[in-house]
């Protein structure tokens, strides 16, 4: 077979460096590794698996900061999906992944591939998929009419795949800002349950095991899709389609059930199972290979092909949707191969399992490929970056003081924010009650979704703080964590874990990796007090446009269990009357906030430290009040601060609210850190302010449905008629403005 490039053209060529490999990375792999020149398909198999996305080999020092264990932490990072005990004999499986680089190239493709991505990471551990969640952060879409487009076929994408799949869409979040004008951000988060007895790995071993093939065939798209997301991003690649991925949701579902079964009813046959993700072949076999202490050999002929003519660079490197590797025991094949017929999808045996530590592969009746498995996995040259504070951080930060002179005026126009108005143009397209276990729709702070055949629910949701993020990479990472807990927590949850997607500009600036190392250092503070462990995730460095980089932006994705769903709260008041408590604190600190991103263009200031200790105490005080029958209704401060939380537990409702609140008006625009409004039956009021005693009572519910809060220096008299109009129609009229 000929090679595109002979090895000696490679070394003189240098085609890796398009490919984000270094030279000082080929020099080490061919002097130290192979001790030759390796040829153009090995060097594209090493440009791949030794790319940030696959190898993570610019983020694994930091990321070991993270804890990862837990009484309740049965698989932590390291496998499809983190798998957690929720007791009876059951786990929750999550994860969350990143599609950025694809959904900016190709919006509608690159989201859809996103949730099929997610979807076959948390089957292929034996779970069924029983949530969809999506955390998406556009540019400003008033005056962009292809931000709109891209906010649209985003949307359409997430919502198309899951649909289909027939998986509902329980939350997420939708945030918009101009740092992510040339580089959007889509995260696909799934959740998934199981019985623990059914948990597989991705693991390959047994001398004459076989490696079967099994799902769609194989085309040329997505081919070095992995090194595509691990590079800046310009505007010469936003017609790079070809490392786009194109999904059919069909087929999916005729894979997870093929696999489903298979687990479920034969596991038996398999030693491990694997989806092919990012680097596609190579990826998923060298990895199961590495897994499994074993060798492997490999027959490209027999891989099922779409298109003619394909290489094995381009077979190993293509990223087609809908497929999966298996490691099937010997003289198994044809009952493996039985499941999959049934289901119409592919299955062909395309290797074997030797006791030789080597990856070879056949192509074309030659040999084109033979490595020590461990060098595409296991030896990758780690590169911690050179760290600088950036230099804005090395400024003293002025506090800046809002001035609101018309409270009303000033909600109004809060309201009217993409980020913070309402988000049913989107959610509407997203079914989020197929197989009919939603208990909490999109919308409230956690979906909750309850376990079928059991009392118990499961709470989840996706949050993330990049403004705070920036303007303090350590707070701000706490202050993501401590959010994603609130929201477990005002639904009525006890968190249990987290997983996340790092968003970041390039590790090669000193100042972006320190903003990583440093915000990772607040999420892993903040996930040992408040005992949620990082269980999977996944790192989305070079998320740039001409050298503009975005927010530091980690998405935290949290799962929260309700032992009895009967205590699940809701977010919105339920009686006539019912007092109203402010359970945390209220603040004077606007830096990072929405009235300052409204009044003034941009963020800025110093953040206040967070007593995580005291954080935790509340919540856990609170979570007991929910779970004994205490509290009607519940609602975290996030953006927008108290008066925004106040209006969106209102709307749909009919019910307005009294409330009494000491300070200056301001404040009711601050967003402070794991505070909460509850509302509380005037019956059970001595009890609650007894099991939460830092609760203040502010008011109580009313009929007039009208929104009325006395402050020292002001008050605010809204309808809740006007608000909710202004509420509804933000996004819609944006979406169809001809600017």
């Amino acid at each position: 077979m000929k090679q595109a490039m002979t090895p000696e053209e490679i070394k003189e060529r240098k085609p890796y460096l398009d490919w984000s490999l270094s030279e000082k990375e080929y020099d080490y792999i061919s002097q130290k590794l192979l001790h030759r020149l390796p040829n153009y398909t090995e060097v594209g198999l090493f440009s791949a698996m030794w790319s940030e996305h696959c190898s993570y080999k610019k983020s694994k020092p930091v990321l070991r900061l993270f804890p990862t264990k837990g009484e309740r932490v049965i698989q932590g990072p390291g496998e499809g999906a983190g798998v957690v005990d929720i007791d009876d004999g059951q786990a929750v499986v999550f994860k969350a992944e990143s599609h950025n680089h694809p959904t900016t190239v190709e919006p509608y493709q690159g989201a859809a591939t996103g949730v099929g991505g997610i979807l076959r990471d948390v089957f292929s551990m034996g779970a069924r998929p029983v949530a969809i969640l999506d955390s998406e952060h556009f540019g400003e879409i008033k005056a962009d009419p292809v931000m709109r487009y891209k906010l649209a076929e985003t949307v359409k994408g997430v919502g198309d795949y899951g649909n289909c799949m027939g998986i509902p869409n329980l939350g997420g979040e939708t945030f918009f800002d101009a740092c992510y004008q040339g580089n959007i951000l889509l995260n696909a988060m799934c959740v998934g349950l199981m019985e623990t007895k059914y948990l597989e790995q991705g693991n390959a071993s047994g001398v004459g095991n076989s490696v079967m093939y099994v799902g769609a065939d194989t085309g040329r798209d997505g081919i070095h899709g992995a090194t595509f997301a691990s590079a800046d991003f310009s505007k010469e690649h936003e017609t790079q389609r070809s490392a786009v991925q194109v999904g059919d949701p069909f087929m999916e579902k005729l894979l997870l059930e093929a696999c489903l079964e298979l687990i479920q009813n034969h596991r038996e046959w398999i030693v491990g199972i694997q989806d092919m993700g990012a680097a596609g072949l190579v990826s998923s076999t060298a990895e199961m290979a590495t897994e499994g202490g074993a060798g492997m050999e490999l027959n490209l002929d027999l891989v099922p092909q779409r298109e003619g003519g394909m290489s094995a660079y381009e077979i190993m490197l293509s990223e087609s949707q809908e497929r999966m590797v298996i490691c099937v025991k010997a003289g198994h094949e044809a009952d493996v191969k039985e499941i999959f017929d049934r289901y119409q999808l592919h299955c062909a045996v395309i290797g074997k399992i030797i006791d030789q530590p080597r990856y070879i592969l056949h192509h074309d009746g030659q040999v084109v490929c033979d490595l020590p498995v461990t060098s595409l996995t296991s030896d990758v040259l780690e590169q911690p970056g050179e760290e600088k504070k950036p230099a804005r951080l090395n400024q003293p930060a002025a506090k800046w003081e809002p001035v609101v002179k018309d409270a009303g005026a000033i909600l109004r126009q809060l309201l009217a924010q993409p980020t913070l108005a309402d988000k049913t143009y989107i959610t509407r397209q997203y079914d989020s009650q197929v197989r009919t276990n939603t208990l909490v729709k999109p919308g409230s702070d956690s979906g909750v979704l309850r376990v079928r055949g059991s009392h118990k629910a499961i709470a989840m949701c996706a949050d993330t703080a990049s403004r705070y993020v920036y303007l303090d990479p350590e707070i701000g990472g706490q202050r993501s964590v401590v959010e994603a807990a609130a929201n477990i927590v005002a639904s009525g949850a006890t968190p249990l874990a987290i997983t996340d997607c790092l968003n970041y500009g390039d590790p090669n600036d000193p100042e972006i990796y320190w903003e990583l190392h440093h915000s990772v250092m607040g999420i892993a503070k903040a996930c040992e007090v408040l005992a949620t462990p990082v269980v999977s995730g996944n790192v989305s460095l070079y998320n740039e446009n001409d050298g503009q980089a975005i927010y530091p932006s980690p998405m935290i994705g949290m799962v929260g269990l309700i032992k009895n769903y009967d205590h699940t709260i809701p977010m919105k008041p339920q009686n006539l009357g019912d007092y109203v408590y402010l359970v945390g604190d209220l603040t004077d600190n606007f830096a990072g906030s929405e009235l300052q991103k409204l009044l003034t263009g941009k963020i800025s200031g110093a953040l206040d430290q967070l007593d995580l200790a005291k954080l935790h105490r509340t919540m856990e005080q609170l979570l007991k009040a929910e779970q004994t029958g205490l509290v009607a209704s519940c609602h975290d401060l996030s953006e927008g601060g108290l008066a925004t939380a106040a209006s969106e537990m209102l709307f749909g409702t009919g019910f307005g609210l009294k409330l009494q609140v000491p300070g200056p008006i301001s404040q009711l625009f601050s967003e402070p850190a794991g505070s909460f409004l509850v509302t509380v039956a005037k019956e059970k009021a001595a009890s609650f302010t007894k099991q939460v005693p830092q609760a203040r009572l502010l008011g109580e519910v009313t009929n007039s449905h009208r929104l009325e809060i006395t402050t020292d220096d002001q008050v605010l008299n809204q309808n809740m008629n006007d608000l909710e109009k202004i509420w509804k129609e933000a996004i819609p009229c944006l979406m169809k403005s001809k600017a």
